[in-house]
């Protein structure tokens, strides 16, 4: 059996030439719409490298989220502007030093970065001032639209450009973020197909990891197992997110894997392992979890919980991500092709309350319906579930009411998926703060057309928490 049966595809330039002309098109219609002129810069800073602390040891960079989908540039220390007016793309590069090419290589010229960007034109970084003032045609002072704006999901804020000479211009720090961020909800054909890869290649890496498992072996084994098969056959050098390889009572915590847990527990016989990893490929991610026994068998408790007898390790599981076909959302014009990472989770319950949970999600999805309430129709389901199990008692209601769900389910039903894990634009701004006890759902859209569904489901069990240990 070969090795993998996937290898990385080419990406074109065209993917980020086409969003940015979604966004341009986005922003002429906004300022069309509020009877303003059709002239400025948009202006985005890139990601710049950072070493370790105070010593000269690189991290390995990777380019700031807007700019990669804006340009695709996998440098450091670059600026990009869109010219509102011409519609010309610009790029900034930085100057570097001659002896940039004894550490770290050649120096690419600028028409390089031109013609492999497939941008109008390239500039260094010290020549932005005299650039766009000549672009400008003679406006005294330029208006830049600059990116800032909350990420509702960190609640940071993204930071606008900064360079020397900024006074020369006149800055407009509100319109672009919201426009933007709706542009990266809405996924073209070419940024599905980048998503389906990163996401195939991370399937075939969890049953890597399936087939490899065994009591003895490191949770950080198995991590490896992940990223190797995924670098050395799908070329993704990053992940989407730090892995997270739980065995036993580390499969309650949701993001294990971290420094001060670094996945370094010895599996023993009879533990249920819980792996949450995702490849990232051309700054697109993936994000897939699977649950299953380190030996192959369900004990008799596991079995109970989980409502099944058998696993076949070998077998592929579901990871799909959800294409939403055409639909149009509250307060937006547009229509759109929206990629959403869906994930019911439930801990410390059987496998029939999610599929359940999922079934009554899929059945009840239509125009009109907020993902909050579709977040709290799985709760209730999954409650319900319990409740007839035997495992929880009481009012179904009353739980609703104090949000007992979040027990097991301490977050949201799903969320975007795309550049990053948890794509922004989750949340519309007058939405946001409408669902105060729902924080921890990455999603509160409301839909006004069809949707056509494929889900993402898994289950993380807390086995530990229901034999009492």
């Amino acid at each position: 059996m070969a090795a993998s049966a996937l290898s990385p595809p080419e990406v074109p330039m065209e993917l980020h030439v086409s969003n940015r002309e979604k966004l341009l098109q986005s922003i002429r219609h906004h300022l069309a719409e509020n009877s303003l002129p059709l002239q400025g810069f948009v202006l985005l800073q890139g990601g710049d490298e950072q070493t370790r602390y105070c010593t000269d040891h690189l991290e390995l960079f990777r380019q700031e989220s807007y700019f990669a989908y804006l340009f695709g540039v996998v440098e450091p220390g670059f600026y990009g502007a869109i010219d509102i007016a011409t519609g010309k793309s610009i790029l900034f590069a930085p100057r570097l030093p001659a002896e940039y090419a004894v550490w770290m290589g050649k120096i690419k010229s600028l028409s390089y970065y031109q013609e492999r960007y497939l941008v109008t034109e390239a500039y260094y970084t010290d020549e932005i001032v005299e650039v766009l003032l000549d672009q400008s045609k003679g406006i005294e002072k330029p208006l830049l639209f600059l990116l800032h704006g909350l990420n509702t999901d960190s609640n940071n804020y993204s930071k606008p450009a900064d360079f020397k000479g900024m006074e020369t211009f006149q800055t407009d720090v509100n319109m672009l973020h919201p426009i933007l961020t709706e542009c990266r909800v809405i996924k073209s054909d070419l940024e599905l197909a980048v998503i389906q890869f990163a996401n195939d290649i991370s399937s075939e890496a969890h049953v890597q990891v399936m087939r490899n498992i065994k009591p003895g072996m490191k949770e950080y084994q198995l991590e490896s197992t992940f990223q190797h098969h995924t670098y050395m056959y799908g070329g993704c050098r990053h992940c989407s997110y730090t892995c997270i390889c739980a065995t036993g009572e580390n499969s309650a915590v949701l993001h294990y894997g971290h420094a001060a847990a670094p996945n370094d527990r010895t599996l023993q016989d009879g533990d249920m392992a819980l792996f949450d990893m995702g490849a990232e490929y051309q700054f697109y991610g993936s994000d897939i979890t699977c649950s299953f026994p380190v030996n192959g068998k369900f004990t008799s408790d596991q079995s109970l919980i989980y409502n099944v007898s058998v696993i076949q390790l070998g077998s592929p599981f579901n990871a799909l991500f959800i294409q939403i076909k055409t639909p149009t959302f509250v307060d937006s014009p547009v229509n759109w092709n929206v990629l959403v990472f869906i994930s019911i989770v439930v801990y410390c319950q059987c496998i029939q309350a999610v599929l359940d949970a999922h079934d009554s999600v899929i059945s009840a999805m239509k125009p009109g319906v907020s993902w909050i309430d579709m977040h709290k129709l799985a709760e209730t389901v999954v409650l319900d579930s319990l409740r007839k199990g035997g495992i929880i008692v009481g009012d179904v209601a009353d739980m609703m009411a104090e949000r007992f769900g979040a027990v097991f389910m301490p977050h949201g039903l799903g969320h975007f998926l795309g550049i990053d894990t948890h794509d922004p634009g989750g949340y519309l701004k007058v939405h946001f703060t409408a669902f105060p006890s729902y924080f921890s759902c990455f999603l509160g859209r409301v839909s006004s057309s069809s949707f056509s569904l494929c889900i993402y489901k898994f289950v993380e069990c807390i086995l530990n928490c229901s034999e009492g240990k």
